[in-house]
């Protein structure tokens, strides 16, 4: 049972709402500006509700894989897993030849669903390094760095370890954003 759980988790990440979206608008976000099926590109090529409508898809991923575990009684560390999962099918879907999103959307609804009190940490840290840096990737890095940070000072690290597994590859799907960003501050 715990194997198609994870399996579903990551099958549930690989539905790329992007996709779905930029398709009922007869738009290929894949070949659109940043070429990312996320939220931003959903709405910098084709405007506000397809943004809306892309974070809101990609928030519910995360959200359904913690219920599920949760409706399913699975043990903290199993609903973790899969929470890690949703976020990797969002990033690297099958489908798309591991091509996907940059899972902010779905990392955010996951930290939501597992823990509303950790989540806040992520919160914080991106309002700490946003009002410092003025961007909003180098503020998400901050938070993902409080987030991971909060872990590791609670004593929950064996059991997040998949979301820190998440995070990092988050992280490296951020690479350029991150790159530029900071080549902007000097």
């Amino acid at each position: 049972m715990i194997g198609l759980y994870w399996l579903l988790s990551y099958g549930i990440g690989n539905f790329m709402t992007a996709y779905v979206v930029g398709k009922g608008y007869g738009v290929n976000l894949q070949v659109e500006r940043s070429k990312n099926l996320g939220a931003r590109n959903a709405g910098s090529v084709i405007g506000k509700a397809a943004f809306l409508w892309t974070l809101l898809g990609d928030l519910l991923k995360g959200v359904v894989v913690v219920g599920v575990g949760r409706l399913w009684h699975f043990e903290e560390w199993v609903v973790v897993v899969g929470a890690g999962l949703v976020i990797i099918g969002h990033l690297y879907p099958l489908w798309l030849k591991f091509n996907g999103g940059k899972g902010v959307a779905t990392f955010i609804g996951v930290g939501l669903a597992l823990s509303p009190n950790l989540f806040a940490m992520m919160i914080v840290g991106t309002a700490l390094v946003l009002a410092v840096t003025r961007s909003l990737t180098l503020g998400m890095v901050g938070g993902l760095i409080l987030y991971v940070g909060t872990i590791v000072l609670t004593g929950h690290l064996l059991v997040y370890i998949p979301m820190i597994i998440a995070i990092i590859c988050m992280l490296i799907k951020h690479s350029s954003n991150i790159k530029e960003s900071l080549e902007r501050g000097k």
